[in-house]
């Protein structure tokens, strides 16, 4: 819920998915393209759906590949997210996704043989500029980059001097001087809530174990250390001041991340357990529910 509502909304699809954003005013359409131009560019290079993506260039030849600017946040990040987690939240997961049936056909139906993922230090080196892989690996960055590529939507609207906007890719939020009350929605029953959080400036995101699910217990969170989809942990929330932020440690709740990594992003979450107990940070702000 928006504290005080934004009265414009524009929606549209989007890397698969639903977006949203809310301003005052209708955006101008040099704002709008941009935005647009913005998105995909990102998906042209982040997807490992499209065959023309750089990542799918990447996983047809090892070697050294340049990257775009706004790799060295989201592979740095991704490198912390790795470092904190012990190796278990990766973006070499891509080849292994596939394998369990999250491919671009989206097959949904395991293979025989699940691949390992490969370790970082292994297969990549990355040096700020350019990849180096020393054999084919497909990347996958469903871990933060919906939250990053939030992030730079409402940077391309701050830049425009669209200063008071939401930006909503299906509950991944990145707010800006807009007051938000945010239900927790329970990730069985979507009829129910497990508490609310408050936003104003700052991003929230959620990830729930059940909403890209198929199969007998295969989902989209994985584990790279198994080469398996989480067990324990079911649903994670988090406020952090950016939507890469949010989104990593989102997905790392799930595979019992350091503790530093929550505090030095100054981020706070709640998290549920498969049998139902919720947890959260000190100082979450909002309720969470009895």
């Amino acid at each position: 819920m928006i504290v005080d509502p934004l009265p414009v909304a524009w929606r549209f699809e989007a890397i698969g998915t639903h977006w949203r954003i809310d301003t005052r005013e209708p955006l101008p359409p040099d704002v709008a393209r941009a935005v647009s131009e913005r998105v995909e560019r990102f998906d042209r290079d982040w997807s490992r759906f499209r065959a023309d993506s750089l990542v799918s260039r990447i996983a047809a030849q090892p070697g050294r590949h340049v990257l775009p600017a706004d790799a060295v946040a989201l592979l740095g990040f991704y490198r912390e997210l790795y470092d904190a987690t012990s190796g278990r939240v990766s973006p070499l997961v891509g080849r292994t996704l596939e394998a369990l049936g999250y491919d671009a056909a989206y097959r949904l139906r395991a293979a025989a043989d699940i691949p390992t993922v490969p370790s970082w230090d292994d297969a990549v080196a990355w040096d700020g500029e350019a990849l180096e892989t020393v054999r084919p690996v497909l990347l996958d960055v469903g871990a933060a980059g919906k939250g990053y590529l939030v992030d730079l939507v409402s940077d391309v609207l701050a830049a425009a001097g669209i200063r008071e906007h939401i930006v909503d890719a299906s509950g991944d939020l990145r707010t800006r001087d807009v007051p938000m009350r945010i239900a927790l929605e329970h990730p069985l029953d979507p009829r129910k809530a497990v508490g609310v959080a408050d936003l104003r400036d700052g991003a929230f995101c959620a990830s729930a174990s059940n909403r890209r699910a198929w199969g007998d217990g295969l989902h989209h969170v994985l584990d790279a250390a198994t080469g398996l989809p989480t067990r324990d942990v079911i649903a994670t929330w988090v406020i952090a001041p950016t939507a890469l932020v949010a989104d990593g440690i989102a997905t790392a709740l799930f595979l019992d991340p350091d503790p530093q990594l929550v505090a030095r992003h100054g981020a706070a979450f709640a998290r549920m357990w498969g049998d139902g107990r919720v947890d959260a940070s000190d100082h979450f702000p909002g309720e969470i529910f009895e």
